[in-house]
């Protein structure tokens, strides 16, 4: 099975750098974009990305702003995206869904329950 793709959306470069690590000893491979502009307007390319983990508290464009616009991409409305956040608290999990998140996982992240979420992405796609 080839490798999947993971798309990381963040503007800390500390989260970035620490997720690619993660994901690639787990034989992930791995983009990433600094900003959600950046990552539209790579998702409107015909780039490989099979799930997006996307940071949701950004400057500019925050992940609420971004899900719904990546959604509408025709060729990206079937990509599983992940909110990951450091807003744990009560209603959360719930906002990020209805942005349009597949599912969310907060940080600091919990590297089992992220690849239990990634593991179940390959089964959506």
């Amino acid at each position: 099975m080839a490798k999947k793709k993971v798309l990381i959306i963040d503007d800390d470069a500390r989260n970035i750098f620490a997720l690619k690590a993660t994901l690639k000893a787990k034989s992930y491979d791995c983009l990433s974009c600094s900003s959600a502009q950046e990552a539209l307007d790579l998702l409107k390319t015909d780039a490989v990305v099979d799930v997006i983990l996307i940071d949701m508290m950004m400057p500019e464009m925050d992940g609420y702003e971004a899900i719904p616009r990546i959604k509408n991409l025709e060729t990206r409305e079937k990509t599983p995206i992940y909110a990951v956040t450091a807003q744990a608290m009560v209603g959360d999990r719930e906002k990020c869904l209805r942005a349009g998140a597949t599912d969310y996982i907060a940080k600091p992240i919990d590297v089992d329950r992220l690849l239990q979420l990634l593991s179940g992405s390959e089964r959506l796609s």
